[in-house]
């Protein structure tokens, strides 16, 4: 009973949230600044900035399908996916996501049998495939441009060589650990295990795609206002996701933008960087909202099925 209560008013919190976050956004910037920027951006380059939003959101799918399969679950992968889809889009906009998404993710998956312990595996195993998304992908574009990156970071080009050796020596770690390392790990109660080699290489390479479709939406929303190059909107997108991270603040909202503008130098995409929220992180929120308060009302209705039944 309390945890339906509470549910309840998780659904009611994050729509009023929602609505707090998009206003906090766009209030600092004037409606005709807005609407003039936002019409600058062809046609052409909006529909392919949304065509790889679906293709982020659906490499994300595979985050959790990895996840289930690494604490040794099976479900349907229509189930994993509208679980994946309806935390991520409300844990993107709401910020911790490892708490909001997870919160989502442990009502879904909960359901379906699987115990607090496993949740919290499918939790830390989709964050681990975030962190090594990150850093290959910045590993990627330090080692093919370095002069993009050595421009925006501000280290030389010898630096940011080292940095992207680092950066893939790292990802070819957590390789070689998952064929090497066997046994686990203990914390407080739970125990963790390195996943299998196979699905170690897919999250580093589903983790790495989900990241490039990101990079490809903002660049395709970018082009309106200039002409960046691809592996210099990644590198600045990987820098402001790291600060967003570091930030926790909810959603990452102004620190992505102004860690973008700064490092593009240039005050003009302002129209892109709204553009991109509104896109990437507000489009899928009242979707996920949607998702989950029809989850809601489907157990409950199950709840009381199943009691009138018990009754009879």
């Amino acid at each position: 009973m309390a945890m339906r209560h509470f549910a309840r008013l998780f659904v009611v919190a994050a729509i009023i949230l929602a609505g707090w976050l998009i206003y906090r956004t766009l209030s600092k910037y004037g409606v005709d600044e807005i609407t003039a920027s936002i019409w600058q951006i062809p046609p052409g380059h909006l529909l392919t900035a949304v065509s790889f939003v679906f293709l982020s959101y659906f490499c994300l799918t595979f985050f959790d399908a990895l996840a289930v399969r690494y604490v040794g679950r099976e479900l349907a992968y229509k189930q994993v996916a509208i679980a994946s889809f309806t935390s991520l889009a409300i844990g993107h906009n709401v910020g911790g996501a490892a708490l909001s998404s997870g919160a989502v993710r442990y009502r879904f998956y909960s359901r379906w049998g699987l115990s607090a312990e496993e949740v919290a595996k499918i939790i830390l195993f989709c964050g681990v495939t975030v962190g090594l998304g990150l850093i290959t992908l910045a590993g990627i574009c330090c080692l093919i441009m370095p002069a993009g990156p050595a421009r925006i970071i501000g280290l030389s080009r010898t630096g940011v060589l080292i940095f992207g050796v680092t950066c893939i020596g790292a990802s070819s770690a957590y390789l070689l650990l998952a064929y090497f390392l066997k046994g686990s790990v203990r914390v407080f109660r739970w125990r963790f295990e390195m996943p299998s080699a196979p699905i170690a290489f897919c999250q580093l390479i589903v983790g790495t795609v989900n990241f490039l479709c990101v990079s490809a939406c903002l660049h395709q929303l970018l082009r309106a206002f200039g002409n960046p190059t691809f592996f210099d909107t990644a590198t600045a997108y990987v820098s402001a996701n790291a600060a967003a991270l570091v930030s926790h603040v909810p959603g990452g909202i102004g620190v992505i933008e102004a860690t973008v503008a700064f490092l593009l130098g240039s005050s003009a995409t302002i129209g892109a960087l709204i553009a991109f929220r509104a896109i990437y992180f507000f489009l899928p929120l009242p979707l996920g909202l949607i998702s989950l308060s029809i989850a809601e009302l489907v157990h409950r209705d199950d709840g009381k099925s199943l009691a009138s039944k018990a009754k009879n």
